[in-house]
């Protein structure tokens, strides 16, 4: 297994255009997004990265969203994403869309989003699989410099086994798109459905749903029990006269 920290230079992407099939992957994310946004409540949301920054978010019941890249001039603010400006548990929801997988240490990221997470805020993340038809593209050699390719394709039960050392509940975990029909879409949604019950396995793209849980420690007290002091028996006798 590779590491999750690199040393070698990723692109980053900062809007969808610079992805292969970018328009048919937001599709896919932005659809299931939208079953999730009038679910969601709270006061800030955080879009993390110029992709998250292009996901439509207005119809959510969080008015106040904070979108956060260098390129994207969706943006309203610049920050680094291992330095995020913001008190601890400021915010109610986070949407990274697509962008673990072009950051060189997930890790720090991951524990910086977990830093300004309020207990039970919501984190949304969506990447893509590199077991499936999609992802092995990377092994084509004039590929693997280009986006998504180049990115680390992180597997989605890594994600979640790195997720659950944080104590993140995960809500929801869905594989989705065999093949990035782009043009053929009718027969991409055919095909879909033919092979329905292999989507967990090597569908393209993963989302995840995650609720971070907080558990309060509470001491807990020795049940120790003071043994009765020893007294001596009295006895009643009468002496004779």
């Amino acid at each position: 297994m590779k590491p999750a920290r690199s040393q070698r230079p990723l692109e980053y992407p900062y809007t969808w255009d610079q992805f292969a099939h970018g328009e048919w992957a937001c599709t896919h994310v932005q659809t299931r997004l939208d079953e999730w946004l009038p679910r969601l409540f709270g006061y800030h949301m955080l879009k993390l990265g110029g992709l998250s920054c292009e996901m439509a978010t207005g119809h959510c019941n969080i008015q106040h969203q904070v979108c956060i890249d260098k390129l994207n001039p969706l943006r309203n603010m610049e920050a680094e994403s291992y330095d995020l400006p913001f008190l601890d548990k400021a915010f109610d929801v986070c949407i990274l869309a697509n962008q673990l997988d072009y950051t060189d240490d997930p890790h720090r990221l991951l524990r910086e989003i977990d830093r300004v997470m309020i207990d039970d805020g919501y984190l949304i993340l969506s990447g893509v699989n590199p077991s499936s038809l999609m992802g092995i593209g990377r092994l084509i050699p004039w590929r693997k410099n280009q986006l998504p390719w180049s990115g680390r394709m992180f597997t989605p039960l890594r994600v979640r086994d790195w997720l659950g050392v944080l104590n993140y509940e995960i809500v929801e975990m869905s594989c989705f798109g065999m093949i990035p029909a782009t043009r053929h879409r009718t027969c991409g949604v055919w095909f879909e459905n033919a092979c329905s019950g292999l989507l967990p396995a090597i569908g393209s793209l993963y989302f995840f749903v995650a609720r971070k849980r907080t558990y309060p420690l509470r001491p807990i007290k020795p049940k120790w029990k003071l043994k009765k002091s020893l007294s001596p028996v009295s006895v009643n006798y009468r002496t004779g006269g």
